[in-house]
């Protein structure tokens, strides 16, 4: 079930800044639950889960196509999670701090 629940992480500006204090973001599927969504990712990152908090996006509608017909995009919910103190995801660390690691060697 692991695989179902977390679809895809969140790397936008805003969702970055929250790395820092240990807090990663990632779409879910929307009938994820917040035990849920802890298990899968302390199982897929082995990492400790201390929260989570959900949000759920409302689909937006877009026009497409040469007539311009009216389609909905679906909705999707977002889980912010927050790591035990000094733990990390691999997956959002950016290029920069791998290579001032590097640097470091």
């Amino acid at each position: 079930m692991n695989n179902t629940v977390i679809i895809k992480p969140v790397v936008s500006e805003k969702s970055m800044q929250g790395v820092h204090p240990g807090k990663f973001t990632f779409m879910v599927s929307s009938f994820a639950t917040k035990t849920d969504i802890k298990n899968a990712i302390n199982q897929a990152f082995n990492v400790n889960v201390v929260s989570v908090s959900t949000s759920k996006i409302k689909g937006k509608r877009k026009r497409i196509g040469t007539r311009r017909i009216e389609v909905k995009e679906t909705a999707t919910k977002k889980a912010t999670v927050m790591l035990k103190k000094g733990e990390k995801i691999s997956l959002f660390e950016s290029g920069t701090e791998e290579e001032k690691k590097k640097k470091k060697k």
